[in-house]
């Protein structure tokens, strides 16, 4: 692991900044992507199976990819493996742009996959040494400035389109900020004594044991990643399509769903706190269950888009809380947990973003978010495994009983 990132007694805090702008980052590259396929289809004349396909593409790839950031943590450290994967997805966005042909316009989006894939893994991995430093619910926090780049990103595309850029223009601002980002970022260590932090390389098997304890967590990600792809990858497509909305209007979906993810993602480490996180995760399940068939018989592009703001508001707390609570299983091996739940967290993307695709290229996109809407009610089976840190001496028993509900014991 590089020097800089081993040095004793660099602060938490440090660390915590670095993890922020990191998440950011996804969030601008990721909504850039998404919200920038209207155009990118009509600009090359992309034939609608031809973009699910890419789509579906892109989510594969990240799996793999959340396997290459595995192996590169282990290399060369969370820092060098977030930067370098941030600069290839930036790089990305300029081709995806400026690509001349539909094989070129693939080579990127696959690109893309496989850096967004690394990028992800060092996140998150990231995000859980920081939250066992802080002894708290943090990873929120992270999350929200994940949304905030989203919200960003989407309305510059929308912006783009308004003042009739170019596709490749849109896209080399939006990667020009994740450059921004990247070089923002400074190496900071957690402190060596942090619960459970380790600086060697070389982590304890994993059982079969831990793989059973992961499925309630890998279930939840599966289900919300199902929820995510189909509105964010496809709700400018639902808007364009279905709606009749314009290429300026048609992004806004995204940057609605976006902007419900940064409210309910600022108020998640409060939640978990004062309610507990069995609680927060079942009432963000109903949330998210009727928002959905909200957006599905949505009469018109504004009622769809407060649908879809509210869908980000109850999905915002469902993944952060499912990664952290994983984390806890083997913190000592936590960036291996987190590599291998990111293949339901992708299958999720594959399965929603080529359903919501197939249904929408043979017109039926308001189906492809019906049917996620009953399922997301099976996460309220999965809430009693999610857990919180202990917070100081004060018994978790104690903090559960401000809420009907509390989390299951650490």
């Amino acid at each position: 692991m590089p020097h800089a990132e081993r040095t004793p007694g660099a602060p938490k805090a440090g660390a915590r900044r670095v993890a922020t702008l990191a998440f950011a980052a996804q969030g601008v590259s990721v909504a850039a992507l998404y919200t920038t396929v209207p155009a990118v289809t009509e600009h090359l004349k992309l034939a609608p199976l031809l973009t699910t396909a890419m789509m579906v593409a892109v989510a594969l790839t990240a799996g793999a990819g959340s396997f290459l950031g595995l192996a590169a943590i282990r290399r060369a450290g969370p820092f060098a493996t977030m930067r370098w994967a941030m600069l290839t997805a930036a790089a990305a966005l300029v081709l995806i742009g400026s690509a001349p042909d539909q094989a070129t316009v693939i080579c990127a989006y696959i690109l893309f996959g496989l850096a967004v894939g690394a990028l992800d893994v060092g996140v998150s991995t990231r995000a859980a040494a920081i939250e066992r430093a802080y002894g708290r619910s943090v990873f929120g926090s992270f999350y929200m400035a994940w949304s905030v780049g989203g919200v960003v990103a989407a309305l510059l595309a929308a912006g783009a389109a308004r003042l009739e850029w170019s596709v490749a223009d849109g896209l080399n601002v939006q990667a020009g900020i994740v450059l921004l980002l990247a070089l923002c970022m400074r190496p900071h260590a957690l402190p060596s004594s942090a619960p459970g932090h380790s600086d060697t390389l070389t982590q304890p098997p994993l059982g079969r044991r831990l793989w059973i304890r992961l499925i309630p967590f890998g279930l939840v990600l599966l289900v919300v990643y199902v929820v995510e792809s189909a509105v964010s990858a496809w709700s400018a497509v639902y808007l364009r399509q279905t709606l009749a909305a314009s290429l300026t209007v048609a992004p806004l979906a995204y940057a609605a769903y976006q902007a419900g993810t940064v409210v309910g993602r600022a108020a998640t480490d409060r939640l978990v706190h004062k309610c507990g996180a069995v609680a927060v995760v079942r009432g963000a399940t109903l949330m998210v269950a009727c928002a959905l068939a909200g957006m599905a018989a949505a009469p018109s592009w504004p009622f769809a888009v407060l649908a879809a703001g509210t869908v980000g508001l109850g999905a915002s707390v469902l993944a952060p809380l499912s990664l952290a609570s994983a984390a806890r299983l083997r913190p000592a091996a936590s960036e291996a947990v987190l590599a291998r739940l990111n293949l339901f967290n992708y299958a999720g993307v594959v399965i929603g973003g080529a359903v919501s695709g197939l249904l929408g290229s043979t017109g039926e996109f308001r189906l492809a978010y019906a049917a996620p809407a009953a399922l997301a009610l099976l996460l309220l089976a999965a809430a009693r495994h999610f857990t919180q840190p202990p917070r100081g001496t004060q018994p978790m028993a104690a903090r559960q009983t401000r809420c009907r509900h509390g989390s299951a014991p650490s």
